[in-house]
């Protein structure tokens, strides 16, 4: 029996090394379907549940991906990890649509401007000792006026200044939820909360979604059958499928979360963005979600300020996560965006970078015309899904050949496959060379031959 071990071993191993060299030497190209488990099993002389641990190591090697119902298939290497979610510095001729960190002209004398006028003020050595866990009272309460202009009325109290959203929904996480948490989330969300799940290992049930926000049924029935401890929901404007959720289903998900003793963390880093939307969330049921947004998109994303609404009772716990991970928010930059917070600078930027979002939309639904564009007319991104037999690696990675840097719906699919979809950044690249690097999106995707 050991013997028979042993030769099964080597047989195993030998399928995976023969698909592996055959995957790096290009004579299996990306997106091509590999046999089924069955048929594999036939041609190898293998097991099916052997044939299963041979995809199964490729899969882990990032040399294929399953999908359920479709089956197998090769995944291009060429591309960077993370399907273009790389945050690393692009290259400088590649047309960055991966990633948004929307600016606009003028931005950097604002900053000028207000470098002089804390240079001027007569608070600079308080600005250099550690300040409160949760921001000073002072800048927490010009925090709690610019969130009512959110529709969200809570105090100073309620608010705890953080570095930058990703850092709140850090700070939330580790106050409220423990590992093997269940947490319900759509079934395409945001990347960075899929990250932070995976590191304080959360279990992610996704939720399928419709045109206009989460499907509440299917959390119903989750909630009837799973433990689960929390909902994470972008209701204004969700990354990445730009829908704002209406009035009577945010009502209706804050009453499932009392019901069902459920913490709402509501993820608002876009909502600025939507204009005339319904009340936060959190303005409905204040006791049962943590709301958390951040000014990295709004004004700028180097500027690491954001800021936390909770309940009364999770503010101590928050504000111990905060003195662990960061101690306090860098007092300067806090000092330069409460600053912009009352004088009124966040709200102009604000409704400049919507208008400015509105005109590259438009560009967008020009360009790729007749393709199946998801996205909301003010939103710095759009949703582009691809035919069921498209490869969307294959496009990315023919993109980036091109120097243009896109993502696939990967790195935001939270189900057991991935949609074939592109997200488009639209923020972060001027208006000629975004309008040139749509047209070449649209190029790639129309010369796919399963498109």
């Amino acid at each position: 029996m050991h013997t028979i071990n042993r030769v099964g071993i080597s047989r195993y191993q030998a399928v995976v090394d023969a698909f592996a060299s055959e995957i790096r030497a290009g004579r299996l190209p990306s997106g091509t379907r590999l046999p089924t488990h069955r048929q594999l099993a036939a041609r190898a002389g293998i097991a099916v549940v052997t044939a299963s641990r041979v995809y199964a190591e490729l899969e882990a090697m990032g040399l294929v991906s399953g999908e359920q119902g479709r089956g197998t298939f090769v995944r291009d290497i060429a591309l960077p990890p993370g399907h273009g979610i790389d945050q690393r510095a692009a290259a400088a001729d590649t047309i960055d649509l991966s990633f948004n960190y929307p600016a606009l002209p003028g931005q950097a004398d604002l900053l000028r401007h207000a470098l002089r006028e804390l240079a001027a003020s007569g608070d600079l050595e308080a600005l250099l000792r550690y300040q409160p866990h949760r921001g000073r009272p002072h800048d927490r309460a010009a925090v709690a006026r610019h969130l009512r202009l959110r529709g969200l009325s809570v105090g100073p109290d309620s608010v705890l200044i953080v570095n930058g959203s990703q850092h709140g929904l850090a700070t939330t996480v580790i106050a409220a939820l423990q590992p093997g948490d269940v947490v319900a989330v759509d079934a395409l969300t945001y990347p960075g909360f899929k990250v932070l799940a995976h590191t304080l290992r959360l279990e992610l049930a996704p939720l399928p979604a419709g045109p206009g926000g989460t499907d509440l049924d299917a959390l119903e029935r989750l909630c009837a059958t799973r433990p689960v401890r929390a909902v994470y929901a972008m209701p204004t404007l969700h990354n990445p499928l730009g829908w704002v959720m209406d009035a009577p289903a945010r009502a209706r998900l804050a009453e499932i979360a009392r019901r069902r003793g459920l913490l709402i963390i509501e993820d608002a880093s876009y909502a600025y963005l939507a204009e005339h939307a319904p009340p936060p969330i959190a303005a409905l049921a204040p006791e049962v979600t943590v709301y958390v947004s951040g000014l990295s998109k709004s004004v700028a994303t180097g500027l690491r300020v954001g800021f936390v609404s909770a309940p009364a009772r999770l503010v101590p716990a928050i504000e111990r996560a905060i003195r662990v991970t960061s101690w306090n928010t860098p007092a300067m930059t806090t000092a330069i965006a409460c600053r912009w917070l009352d004088d009124g600078t966040v709200g102009r930027l604000e409704a400049d970078k919507r208008a400015d979002a509105r005109t590259r939309q438009a560009v967008a639904r020009e360009v790729l015309a007749g393709l199946p564009v998801v996205g909301h007319p003010s939103s710095y991104f759009v949703w582009l899904p691809l035919a069921q037999d498209a490869r969307a690696d294959r496009i990315a990675a023919l993109l980036a050949r091109k120097r243009v840097s896109v993502a696939t719906a990967e790195p935001y699919a939270t189900s057991a496959s991935a949609p074939q979809a592109l997200r488009l950044a639209l923020g972060s690249a001027d208006l000629d060379s975004l309008r040139r690097a749509l047209g070449m999106v649209r190029e790639a995707v129309e010369a796919d031959p399963y498109q």
